[in-house]
């Protein structure tokens, strides 16, 4: 378990933050931060207050990483680069989940690494991680700014014939129906999103298309909204291109693998980040090694 609670003991009385600063080797404004979040518990009661004082037993609640010796794909002084397989989470999504890739980055590079953009779950490939707090606001920043390329491979259904630039609104809004959802729909209201996408090989067999997807914005679930769009779903996508019905099943967790694979066409999604080209000091393209193809056809309904 990545989050732990364990027991501390201050013999003097003392400012909480400046414990956690000796004791776990914090910055001042995480710790603090950590104390707003209600982590650290006297006599089991959460301090919230960042001033406040711990004298004698104490409880805190603390992220320790936990690793599964998976090793980066490439890395810098500054930041390192992960080729994340499908499944695996970005961040944990609560106390409870056992690992996830922010465990080794934490685990390898210590507490001030950190992720600088999200993937899916499912979306296997590139992951971009900061190796301290000037190259996280850094690459957060490039990110945000169109200044990091991302380029996406893809199996879509249907037949692709030539280069789509995709260009619509995208609204992202709750939907409360299920436990964990956020729905992002096509809209006026929404925020500008461009997407070129280039088909590389028809396989007409089983009627899908590799295609490259390259992103000219950075909206969540952008390249799976804008292919629903123009009518080329991804493969293996349980949301977008299903009935809502099956969509609440999927993230109540009430279906089957097999039932899955009959109504999206694969057992996972079938979208892979699969390049990055930037400029960081030196420019840097870096090329996924993970092996999409072929796991996609062991995902694939055929």
């Amino acid at each position: 378990m990545p989050f732990i609670k364990r027991k501390f003991y201050a013999p003097v009385k003392q400012k909480a933050f400046l414990f956690l600063i000796r004791e776990l080797h914090y910055k001042q404004k995480e710790a603090q931060r950590l104390i707003a979040k209600g982590r650290l518990l006297v006599e089991g009661i959460p301090m919230t207050h960042t001033a406040g004082y711990v004298e004698g037993d104490f409880e805190f609640i603390y992220f320790e990483p936990v690793t599964k010796s998976l090793k980066p794909l490439f890395q810098t002084d500054d930041f390192v680069c992960f080729d994340k397989p499908s499944g695996l989470l970005i961040h944990p999504q609560s106390r409870h989940t056992p690992y996830s890739l922010l465990d080794e980055i934490r685990y390898q590079f210590g507490h001030d690494a950190n992720i600088t953009h999200r993937i899916d779950q499912e979306t296997s490939g590139l992951v971009l991680a900061a190796k301290h707090k000037q190259s996280e606001r850094d690459l957060k920043v490039m990110f945000q700014e169109r200044q990091i390329q991302k380029y996406y491979l893809a199996f879509v259904h249907g037949k692709v014939t030539s280069v789509l630039h995709v260009n619509y609104p995208l609204l992202r809004e709750k939907d409360d129906r299920a436990s964990v959802r956020t729905i992002v729909t096509i809209n006026e209201r929404g925020k500008v999103s461009e997407t070129v996408i280039t088909p590389l090989h028809y396989y007409a067999e089983q009627d899908i298309t590799l295609v490259e997807a390259k992103p000219l914005t950075g909206r969540q679930h952008q390249i799976r909204v804008h292919l629903f769009h123009v009518k080329h779903p991804i493969v293996g996508d349980p949301i977008y291109g299903q009935k809502d019905s099956d969509v609440l099943d999927f993230l109540n967790k009430k279906i089957s693998q097999e039932e899955r694979i009959e109504k999206s066409g694969a057992s996972r999604l079938l979208l892979h980040a699969h390049k990055l080209e930037f400029t960081y000091g030196n420019d840097y393209t870096i090329i996924s090694k993970y092996p999409f193809i072929k796991e996609s056809v062991k995902a694939l309904k055929i």
